[in-house]
């Protein structure tokens, strides 16, 4: 393991810039792709990378456009490994329903065959690592909106969604769904030389290096936990009550390397088991953890949030991986932290 070659995609976003440095401190050598030299040098700006002092073990590939034909040809050669995280950065906002499946679903599928494709041609690649989602075999209408007794668990399969979709959300959705059957079926019948691992987060909430600017702390999932703490609301209604930690996401990626976790498999992320996530509870994990931060008005802790009841049951992925998921508080208190730390403000 020490010193083998990873090639890691999306290494400048939540989790991607967690996983750069848990490979580092597992004694990977790690080429990150990035899109620009400026990425670049954000991750070796972050402090565990400088802490880490990793030399010649952290090299980058520039990859401006992912869903460009061969995007990633150049960058798998001569790696043992390849953990993608990176997907298409789409903005929904602009885009109406009938330009949904060119805008949303397609690139989804594009940046993850982009990858597959590249590793076929390329000798030496034992195992990817995917990031899909919770959103790629939960059915849209019970995840988001409906209550059912269902416990989905990575056993879970459905069928591609075909649109008209309903909200952005679910064209998302669909492309995740989209993007793993495609994934399935590269591997039958291509039947390349490696092996592939799904893992398959729920929301991802936790500190993020890459944020040197407070006002920004509460980007993307962040925003369902920690958008109430500063007052506010994350504006997506009731959220479905599937969370995981930044950390225990990347460790898993990371850890799906070992070759004693068999491959062709998918392995969801989610925490607090069947109970679930109650996302308005942040405002109390606050009040315990950081009643100074508090009173003195740098946490407002007067937003709102609210829970939609989803049962997702992840415990095969503790059992195999041999580690417990942090809880939401944890969650919480390691945004809490970040924030803190980067208004300049004591912990306790």
């Amino acid at each position: 393991m020490a010193g083998d070659l990873i090639l890691i995609t999306g290494g400048t976003g939540l989790v991607g810039i967690k996983v750069i440095q848990l490979a580092l401190k597992a004694g990977y050598s790690v080429r990150a792709a990035v899109r620009s030299q400026a990425k670049a040098d954000a991750v070796l700006a972050t402090p565990t990378v400088k802490a880490i002092n990793p030399g010649s073990r952290l090299t980058f590939v520039i990859v401006p456009d992912i869903l460009a034909d061969g995007a990633y040809d150049e960058a798998v050669k001569g790696v043992k490994y390849i953990i993608h995280v990176a997907s298409a950065v789409i903005k929904g906002e602009g885009f109406p329903p009938e330009q949904w499946e060119a805008e949303i679903i397609q690139p989804a599928i594009r940046g993850t065959s982009s990858i597959l494709e590249a590793a076929y041609k390329t000798k030496g690649i034992e195992r990817i690592v995917i990031t899909s989602s919770e959103v790629a075999i939960i059915p849209w209408e019970e995840f988001i909106a409906k209550e059912v007794d269902t416990v989905f668990d990575d056993k879970y399969e459905i069928p591609f969604p075909a649109g008209p979709y309903s909200h952005i959300f679910e064209a998302y959705a669909a492309g995740k769904v989209r993007a793993l059957v495609h994934t399935k079926e590269f591997v039958k019948e291509k039947k390349p030389e490696w092996d592939v691992i799904n893992i398959m987060p729920s929301f991802v909430v936790g500190d993020n290096e890459m944020i040197t600017d407070p006002k920004l702390i509460s980007d993307g999932t962040v925003s369902a936990a920690f958008a109430q703490v500063l007052g506010g609301d994350s504006g997506w209604g009731a959220v479905p009550s599937t969370s995981i930690h930044v950390a225990d996401v990347a460790r898993l990626h990371v850890e799906a390397l070992n070759p004693k976790i068999e491959g062709n498999q998918s392995f969801l992320a989610v925490s607090e088991g069947e109970r679930g996530t109650r996302w308005e509870e942040a405002i109390d994990i606050v009040n315990r953890n950081f009643p100074e931060a508090v009173k003195n008005g740098i946490f407002p802790n007067n937003g709102t949030a609210s829970t939609k009841r989803t049962k997702v049951d992840s415990s095969r992925t503790e059992k195999v991986f041999g580690f417990k998921f942090h809880n939401y508080e944890e969650q919480v208190k390691s945004v809490a932290k970040q924030y803190l730390s980067l208004v300049g403000a004591p912990e306790a």
